[in-house]
């Protein structure tokens, strides 16, 4: 039995394929402008890494989820991405109660119970504020590589300069407008950085976040953000090895899940 999990967002493609219950493989792509293709080349990426014939017609069963997921074509069934990243979540981590995932273009705060259902969630959507792409505008204004290697330099601030702009366009200019003062770049980045925190903090503030919490997507490889979170959160967030793989996980789940029902 092979099923795969292919969860296509704004910024990447992943697919888990799962064989047996166990993990076989699983491939990380940027989306690119053919979703379509992405999809596709991410699965045969993963089934090439799981050592199998790079064919999508090899699985038994697929799950589609996120953005795109309409969009692909050799899916057997689509769910939404809240369900598989709250399935993902619990079959890594049974404990977690909480779930903050950061992507590209949006942030979700679940409430999840101890079979990894869904008790209460929020997501933003609409603003780039709270996500990866504020983070990549901000990256690309203060002369860093990338997203992920903010992170260590917004640990080594000792005074984070307050951005007090909720939209990313004003922010942007705010943080310009700071640099030609002077100010210290690793306090702009820690000000950047506790800044998304604060928001995604506001947005899921009608949650309960109780312990376990977990925090997955792209963004959680960023450590700065990870640090501002725990403390507007006031508790520490776990992250999964590969957090980007949570929502593809939880869809070959159930794919698994609806394969053994037939």
């Amino acid at each position: 039995m092979l099923v795969a999990g292919v969860d296509v967002g704004a910024a990447t493609a992943k697919t888990v394929i799962l064989g047996d219950g166990r993990i076989l493989g699983h491939a990380v792509n940027p989306v690119g402008y053919d979703i379509k293709s992405a999809a596709d080349e991410t699965s045969r990426e993963a089934l090439r890494k799981a050592g199998l014939s790079p064919s999508t017609k090899n699985f038994d069963y697929v799950v589609s989820t996120g953005y795109a997921r309409e969009s692909i074509e050799f899916a057997d069934k689509t769910v939404s991405e809240i369900i598989c990243h709250a399935r993902g979540v619990h079959y890594l981590i049974p404990s977690a109660r909480f779930i903050i995932d950061m992507g590209g273009q949006d942030s979700k705060a679940i409430e999840i119970g101890e079979e990894g259902n869904i008790v209460d969630f929020v997501m933003n959507d609409k603003c780039a504020a709270g996500t990866g792409r504020f983070l990549e505008v901000m990256a690309h204004i203060l002369h860093v590589a990338s997203m992920d290697a903010m992170g260590p330099l917004a640990l080594g601030s000792k005074e984070p300069c307050p951005i007090s702009s909720t939209c990313t366009v004003f922010a942007e200019t705010e943080v310009v407008v700071l640099r030609a003062r002077g100010k210290d770049r690793k306090d702009l980045i820690a000000g950047v950085h506790k800044a998304v925190a604060s928001r995604v903090a506001v947005m899921a503030a009608n949650l309960a976040c109780r312990p376990v919490a977990v925090f997955t997507g792209g963004v959680a490889k960023n450590a700065g953000v990870k640090k501002y979170l725990e403390e507007e959160f006031k508790t520490e967030f776990l992250v999964p090895e590969e957090p980007q793989i949570t929502g593809a996980l939880g869809a070959a789940l159930i794919a698994q899940a609806q394969l053994l029902r037939k």
